[in-house]
């Protein structure tokens, strides 16, 4: 795990070292373990001007002997897998022709090793990158299809005068950039690209109105910044320059879709498969020449993840290390079930308990982390342990993200479960689900309510009956809410012959995962830890989402398959646990009562009320009420503030 940047300057211009070098810079807690950097020319013009450490310093006061070099790359080094010198970045081949700068872990890196050198590759080092190197230089493009893992990385071909750069199937690692005339930059954090004086920093409006009224964020390409994006997961460009080098040419390409068909199990054979590929995933994921630890909430996810990490350590291992995040309210506390998973595996358990004013007195540093308003409190939760991961020495940190999306496992799934049978006639079966659901759970998800009530209903009424519920004509600018509102997206309709259910998945994976994995690698690259995610292995996913739903949601109960394939694994009490939390914090009492002085004085400020985006004196009116219990609009309340609070961190 690192932090990658780096340009490509057309025209007159020379490259801007030292804007280079300080888009590195603003990624130092990304790679806390080394600095690197190389210039290089196009048509070989000078030979390649690499230097490990600072590159002002390598230079002193004097620039490059020559003006031709036009492509830069910085890189800041986070040792995991081969910490030797042998393993620094930016890495080239021994001819010069290909270097590389590269965030990310490629777990079969060891296999492909071996087919590599079978086709007469050599390796200077044990690091994925140079194995990423040499299987671009064997195989193109295409060698990101043979690649399991998280990644995001650009390669310069010398010969070619070309740059390529691509991003895992998922999105696990960020790949930002942008263009301005002839000049193209890229990092792995927004704030890298800030430090171009060129950037004007204007809100984007169409990521602030999804984000305001769906609380919606990383969807798209496009990023809170306008004239910033991103690549999309399974997205790969060319940057090319022009033959007289008066300007570029950028080409983009998806390179990965997620499968389609359908793969027909007995239950006991499909647990018996699931729980061989996610124990697969956890023992590759695991290779580090560094501690490995886990994130451990208490759920089903986190705890399959920590009882199966259990099972293949080898013998003679210290136990590994996991961190919760705990309340001492026991509505939001989960350390009965984080208890049984230590009491069953032995691993060394850190609790940490997060509150309110940490929060509020930690949000100008989290949110310089994050670069863009983030989705709520529960943020903190997350932050909290990966700060209490790194502060113990442990850099790397399993996680149980993509589970709900890959296995069904938020409760707005039933609801297009339900809706899927009613459109299909089967109403005797959707009522047995529907009434499963009620009996498990005591309740009806408002979540759950929803998507069934999208599936069944005209996508007019359905915008309608949403601009009712959440009110936001009533407190949104009528103006600003005209100009943004045609952009909106419709809700989600399923293809031709697919289930509502199954779109809504693709949906999960494809347009609401990235904003959870863009708050994971942020909290977690804040303390220099990597997150891995062994629910992502493609593997395992691609198998998942060709299952039958039957097989993740039965008898009102979610993640049916994950809880079969489970048994005598993970302790019976959390196998069977009928709700769902996840590292969460008591929003509410925190909205309501610890910072509503905080959130008052926002509401009340002068930079809010000259906002064009709401109606202030509305906002307020409804915080009131919230807090009076007369309203449930703690998300909404959230983003109101967030927002105001990004405004001025990042563009006033």
């Amino acid at each position: 795990m690192c932090g990658i940047a780096g340009l490509i300057e057309a025209g007159d211009r020379p490259l801007d070292r030292r804007l280079l070098e300080a888009m590195a810079t603003a990624l130092a807690h990304r790679g806390p373990d080394g600095e690197g950097y190389v210039l290089l020319a196009p048509g070989g013009r000078e030979k390649p001007f690499a230097v490990a450490g600072g590159l002002s310093r390598a230079l002193g006061a004097r620039e490059p002997a020559t003006g031709a070099f036009r492509v830069g790359f910085g890189h800041r080094r986070l040792a995991i897998v081969d910490l030797t010198p042998l393993g620094r970045q930016p890495m080239g081949t021994d001819d010069g022709r290909f270097w590389i700068t590269y965030n990310g872990e490629v777990y079969n890196a060891p296999e492909l090793r071996r087919e590599l050198t079978a086709l007469g590759h050599r390796f200077r080092s044990m690091s994925d990158t140079e194995v990423v190197l040499a299987a671009y230089r064997q195989w193109g493009g295409g060698c990101l299809a043979r690649f399991n893992g998280m990644f995001a990385f650009a390669i310069w071909d010398g010969e070619a005068d070309c740059l390529f750069c691509a991003r895992d199937r998922f999105g696990i690692k960020p790949f930002y950039y942008r263009e301005d005339g002839s000049r193209w930059l890229f990092a792995s954090e927004i704030k890298a690209l800030l430090c171009d004086p060129a950037l004007r920093r204007r809100p984007n409006d169409r990521a602030l109105f999804d984000y305001l009224t769906q609380g919606r964020q990383d969807h798209t390409t496009e990023t809170f910044f306008d004239g910033v994006r991103q690549l999309a997961p399974g997205e790969c460009l060319t940057v090319r320059l022009r033959p007289d080098s008066t300007g570029l040419v950028v080409e983009h390409r998806h390179w990965y879709r997620l499968p389609e068909g359908a793969e027909r199990l007995a239950p006991q054979d499909a647990a018996a498969r699931l729980r061989d590929l996610l124990e697969d995933s956890v023992r590759v994921q695991l290779r580090a020449d560094v501690p490995v630890g886990s994130c451990l909430s208490g759920g089903l996810d986190s705890s399959s993840i920590v009882c199966l990490m259990a099972r293949v350590v080898p013998a003679g291992t210290p136990p590994p290390q996991t961190f919760s995040s705990c309340q001492e309210d026991e509505r939001f506390d989960e350390r009965r079930y984080i208890r049984e998973v230590v009491a069953r595996t032995g691993v060394r358990n850190h609790e940490v308990f997060p509150n309110a004013e940490e929060l509020y007195q930690g949000l100008p540093q989290i949110m310089w982390h994050h670069d863009e308003p983030f989705a709520g409190t529960s943020m903190l939760a997350q932050w909290a342990v990966m700060r209490a991961a790194g502060h113990a020495g442990v850099k790397v940190l399993l996680d149980g993200q993509g589970s709900d999306e890959v296995l069904c496992g938020y409760p707005r799934f039933m609801g297009s479960r339900i809706a899927d049978l009613i459109r299909a006639g089967r109403w005797g079966r959707a009522w047995r689900e529907w009434a499963a659901w009620r009996q498990v759970h005591q309740a009806v998800h408002p979540t759950t309510m929803a998507a069934m009530v999208r599936g069944l209903l005209p996508t007019g009424l359905v915008r309608r009956l949403r601009a009712r519920v959440t009110g936001e004509t009533a407190w949104l600018n009528p103006a600003w809410l005209r100009a943004c509102s045609d952009a909106a997206e419709s809700p989600l309709k399923p293809r031709e012959g697919r289930s509502l259910l199954a779109a809504h998945q693709v949906q999960a994976l494809t347009q609401d995962l990235p904003a959870l994995l863009h708050a994971e690698d942020r909290n977690s690259m804040a303390f220099s830890v990597e997150a891995r995610v062994p629910f992502l292995d493609h593997r395992l996913v691609e198998w998942l989402v060709r299952l039958p739903v039957e097989h993740k949601i039965r008898d009102g109960m979610t993640k049916a398959v994950l809880r079969d394939a489970m048994a005598g694994v993970l302790p019976d009490q959390v196998r069977l646990r009928r709700d769902k939390m996840g590292f969460v914090t008591p929003e509410d009492h925190w909205l309501r009562v610890s910072l509503r002085r905080q959130i008052q004085e926002t509401l009340e400020s002068e930079s809010l009320r000259g906002r064009p985006y709401w109606r202030a004196n509305v906002l307020q009116d409804w915080f009131t009420r919230y807090c009076e219990d007369a309203m449930t609009i703690g998300p909404t309340v959230w983003r109101w503030v967030n927002l105001e609070w990004w405004l001025r961190r990042f563009c006033d």
